[in-house]
């Protein structure tokens, strides 16, 4: 990957759904179908998502992470979960679509309560998990609608000016910075689909494809993924399905003799290949489309997670090592914008984008940087109401005085990849500013210190975050934490913190975000996150179980002008000063001039200040 500053143009907008509509209804009438199921993901069921697979923005207009949407002859809805609902109203025309719950309703809901008998609707089965058509499926069935499978995307028919598929190089990822040769991991993960009874695992989330092989690419914006699939036989040898032109010499010599290479149009052929063999597919994340190939073919199918998940989630000394070194260095990169925020930006003359631009310019002032981990979230005033506002030039707010500003943001380092968010007062803040900080900031807290027992999943602690807001009246309409990937996915799984249930316990060497937060429309946002890694906690005397714990890896200070001392213990209190003498520690040896004396005054002990 190379260092890319982040585009500010209009993207999507109500003028797509009104320009795209009458194309793709078009489509849908030459297909025999009345109406399409559009979901965000793509064909590897990403987040982010390369320009040929915009299909949703493309028909809506909508350019959030997690969405989808219906177009039926005469009707349409769009699906967003609560971190766009104000989102989706800027960029989805409402006289086009309806606007609906993704989580509550969904698409399954919608069609259960609109559709009519008959109806035939469409869906692209590379596009769907089982998990995912399972319940869609169920809801037209009790319409009485007629669910279709179709073979070519009538969106991809109406898109005439649609991007050619990426090609980003492929190259090996350093075993220094990956801690495991690729044949060691394709041995041992072998060997657990053998002992779970299958011949072989077909993996076709691309973040598991990079694990595995030790590979990285670029073939996704902000995140190196090669866009590529491949099955894993119970011995450790594999066959890699990836388009030829992207492999460099490094990644075909460091691949070796036990990897075939076969091209991605050939993934079809491979899959039929595995006739009369038990094959480990994961429902959740391969598409219904390799499930139906497979069965076809006569292999028996294991319904079972994806073996790479949960190996990759779980970091090594050596991944954790790196996570810190780029943490530290992004620390850095960090305090000199937060210094630029607590005195240049104060004079209200900059607007978001400026705001974005300065940020990305001190991230690459250091060489060690590949890219950014996602586009920028930098929110002035009300738009930080909105939990992943993206800036673009017809958006942008100056950073006016008497309002909070909040910036999350990331960045790609061979050696790990970052994820903070901090929030801060331009000009002075409010009492109420400061008091709806501090709530947020004691939430942090408490799930940064917590000692929790072994097979803990991250739903038992989500209420630790939320519990000083709910105590007020307050909450926030999004998960606690994700994982975060090493030098991969800035959101990974199996493990999350959220209200979610969740059955997958949090285990050492897991990175999870943790960030609360709390927004006020129409007037600011705020949010504090940090990323940790799961680690053994020392054991207490007395005590009769294992017990895990939390360790920052994010180092960049939290601002004092929006802490109210008197809604801290001395608990809380200790534990932020703490926090930022390992900030000071780690990070001020890297920094000179006006940027280190800032630091070491944003570090300065709270405890026993003055109200």
């Amino acid at each position: 990957m190379t260092q890319q500053i982040q585009s500010f143009d209009v993207k999507g907008g109500p003028q797509f759904g009104r320009a795209h509509l009458p194309l793709l209804r078009a489509a849908l009438g030459t297909a025999g179908l009345d109406g399409f199921i559009i979901p965000h993901e793509d064909e590897y069921n990403n987040e982010y998502l390369p320009a040929n697979a915009e299909r949703l923005m493309w028909a809506t207009g909508f350019t959030g992470s997690a969405g989808a949407a219906i177009v039926m002859a005469d009707r349409a809805a769009a699906f967003v979960d609560g971190r766009y609902t104000e989102q989706v109203k800027a960029q989805v025309d409402p006289d086009l679509f309806a606007y609906e719950d993704l989580v509550d309703l969904g698409v399954a809901g919608w069609i259960r309560a609109n559709a009519r008998t008959g109806e035939v609707i469409g869906y692209d089965p590379r596009l769907h998990s089982p998990d995912a058509l399972a319940t869609i499926e169920a809801a037209a069935e009790k319409a009485g609608a007629i669910l279709k499978a179709v073979d070519a995307n009538p969106i991809d028919t109406a898109w005439e000016d649609r991007p050619a598929p990426p090609r980003a190089a492929v190259n090996p990822h350093p075993l220094e910075m990956a801690g495991v040769s690729h044949a060691d991991k394709r041995r041992t993960i072998g060997q657990s689909v053998g002992e779970g009874g299958a011949d072989a695992a077909v993996i076709t989330d691309p973040a598991s494809i990079a694990w595995l092989f030790n590979l990285r690419g670029g073939d996704v914006a902000c995140t190196p993924l090669p866009l590529a699939a491949a099955v894993l036989e119970k011995d450790g040898r594999a066959t890699l399905f990836i388009e030829d032109e992207k492999l460099t010499d490094a990644a075909r010599s460091h691949l070796g003799n036990e990897v075939a290479l076969r091209a991605e149009s050939e993934f079809a052929a491979g899959l039929q290949a595995l006739s009369g063999k038990t094959v480990r597919v994961d429902p959740a994340t391969s598409s219904v489309w390799v499930f139906q190939t497979l069965s076809e073919a006569g292999a028996n199918l294991q319904r079972k997670s994806d073996p790479v998940a949960l190996p990759k989630a779980c970091k090594n000394a050596a991944e954790i090592a790196g996570s810190k070194q780029a943490h530290i260095r992004d620390g850095a990169a960090l305090v000199r914008f937060l210094h630029w925020l607590d005195t240049e930006a104060q004079s209200g003359d900059y607007d978001e984008i400026a705001a974005a631009i300065q940020l990305e310019t001190f991230r690459k002032q250091m060489p060690e940087l590949k890219d950014i981990s996602f586009e920028t979230i930098s929110a002035a005033g009300p738009n930080g109401a909105f939990p992943h506002y993206r800036v673009n030039s017809a958006s942008a707010r100056k950073l006016e005085r008497g309002s909070l500003y909040l910036v999350d943001s990331g960045g790609q380092y061979d050696d790990g990849t970052t994820d903070v968010t901090r929030t801060v007062p331009i000009g002075e803040p409010t009492a109420d500013m400061r008091r709806h900080f501090t709530l947020v900031l004691k939430g942090h807290i408490a799930l940064s210190q917590i000692r929790f027992p072994e097979g803990t999943t991250g739903s038992a602690l989500d209420v630790l975050a939320r519990a000083p807001l709910w105590n007020e009246g307050f909450d926030y309409d999004h998960g606690t934490g994700h994982g975060v990937g090493s030098y991969l996915g800035v959101h990974e799984g199996p493990q999350r913190i959220s209200k979610a249930p969740n059955t997958i316990a949090l285990q050492p060497g897991m990175i999870v975000s943790n960030e609360p937060g709390y927004y006020k429309v129409g007037d600011y946002g705020i949010r504090i996150e940090n990323l940790q890694f799961v680690t053994e906690a020392e054991a207490l005397s007395g005590g009769d179980r294992n017990m895990l714990g939390f360790e920052a890896l994010t180092m960049a200070p939290i601002h004092r002008g929006l802490v109210d001392v008197t809604l801290l213990s001395p608990a809380e209190l200790s534990w932020l000063d703490a926090y930022h003498d390992e900030v000071k520690a780690n990070v001020l040896p890297l920094l000179d001039g006006d940027a280190a004396t800032w630091l070491e005054q944003a570090c300065e002990p709270l405890a026993g200040a003055t109200p």
